[in-house]
């Protein structure tokens, strides 16, 4: 088989034909051109339309055979359409501007998924940033064609892309398991954002919103969607609690410092942890400390008994739950968690409306895990653009553009 007929049947010609190939200092480079008496395309609409005129040279990086590079030229024609005006014609093997053929888009793209794009550039004999433009034009292509109809519950989390507080807001479709979003920040702007990508149909469709209790997110799902159900994930009220008991611990371990500095030291994890999972050490260790009357252990049994409220399976019987305890946290000596018990109330219906749709975000913090395995491997990423486009191509579920021939 010759070499213009490997490249005919991975490029997928129709309008063009290959008019030589040549070998020059190890480089393949084929020559396209338009068949006598053909009608260009416009790349808008896909209508046949009557040529204009025909642009100057330009060349494609196209995928390797046996290793050694192939260079793709073309002169593009222009075409005259009633409807999108003059445009330049649609080229089966080029996706906009990009100099790379789409064929060789999918294929540093679909190794990018996988490796980490120096990886994939070493793999390939190419540059770090003809991988990163691969993955980009990708992630341009799948945005545009990816289908949003049928969410109908979302996750929204932030995550963290370097030190400083420098995060982005992460909204995930909680029914598929994939990124809708990743938009810098993690401000009002920065949902309002996504829903200005959705369309008044989507909006509408999207029954719950599962997110943690920032004013912002309450505020914007409030005004964006007001008649989807607001869900406080429990992972972030857990971690609240939390704080909350390790801070009555430091308090009153200070207010013990000049009787019995000891009594406290090394009890952190034994007052955070669940009852099931601690030592054998630790179970004895909790014992003694219950022995002694301490304010931390009105603490952990305030803890254990909101726990608690997350077992129950039926609203109803869920509803009566937080205003019992809120009234014992809130006339507990303890101001950690006083606070703790105002912020339930504030919340209240949040938190209860998880027993009626028994959403969590907890594939949501798989996911941002994931997110941040896909940055780990790269060892991070300098820009927010380029950090953006990788939790994209792994976690979107994007469309890739179509090819003639399949290279994996």
């Amino acid at each position: 088989m010759h070499i213009s007929s490997l490249l005919r049947r991975t490029l997928g010609l129709k309008g063009h034909k290959i008019k030589k190939v040549t070998e020059t200092d190890g480089v393949i480079t084929a020559q396209l051109v338009p068949r006598r008496n053909s009608r260009p395309a416009c790349s808008s609409c896909g209508k046949r339309r009557p040529g204009y005129d025909a642009l100057p040279e330009r060349t494609w990086r196209h995928v390797p055979l046996w290793g050694i590079p192939v260079i793709l030229t073309c002169r593009p024609r222009r075409v005259t359409c009633s409807k999108c005006g003059i445009v330049v014609e649609e080229m089966s093997w080029s996706a906009g501007k990009s100099t790379l053929s789409v064929p060789l888009i999918v294929l540093l793209s679909a190794y990018a998924q996988l490796l980490s794009r120096q990886e994939a550039a070493r793999l390939f004999g190419v540059s770090w940033n003809t991988v990163a433009a691969a993955v980009a034009s990708a992630v341009e292509y799948g945005l545009e064609k990816r289908d949003t109809d049928g969410v109908d519950a979302i996750g929204i989390d932030e995550i963290s892309r370097r030190k400083g507080h420098r995060c982005l807001t992460m909204v995930y479709d909680l029914s598929s398991m994939r990124l809708l979003r990743c938009g810098e920040g993690r401000d009002k702007a920065s949902l309002r954002a996504f829903f200005r990508t959705l369309s008044p149909e989507d909006k509408q469709a999207i029954k719950v919103v599962c997110c943690d209790m920032r004013q912002p997110c309450i505020d914007v799902v409030a005004e964006e969607i007001p008649q989807a159900t607001q869900v406080f994930d429990k992972s972030h009220l857990v971690k609240h609690l939390s704080e909350a008991v390790d801070q009555a611990r430091r308090q009153e371990a200070r207010e013990l410092k000049d009787t019995d500095p000891e009594v406290l030291k090394r009890t952190r994890y034994i007052f955070l942890k669940n009852p099931e999972n601690l030592t054998d050490k630790q179970k004895v260790r909790l014992a003694d400390l219950e022995k002694l009357n301490l304010k931390i252990d009105r603490a952990y049994l305030l803890k254990e008994s909101f726990r608690a409220l997350f077992d129950h399976r039926h609203p109803a019987w869920a509803e009566s739950c937080p205003d019992q305890w809120t009234w014992w946290a809130a006339h507990s000596p303890l101001a950690p968690m006083r606070g703790f018990a105002w912020m339930v109330k504030r919340h209240k219906e949040g938190i209860l409306n998880y027993f009626r749709s028994r959403v969590t975000n907890a594939s949501v913090e798989g996911m941002n895990r994931k997110a941040k395995v896909v940055s780990q491997r790269a060892y991070g990423y300098r820009t927010v653009p380029t950090f953006q486009t990788a939790p994209y191509h792994v976690l979107g579920g994007l469309p890739m553009p179509e090819t003639t021939h399949k290279f994996l």
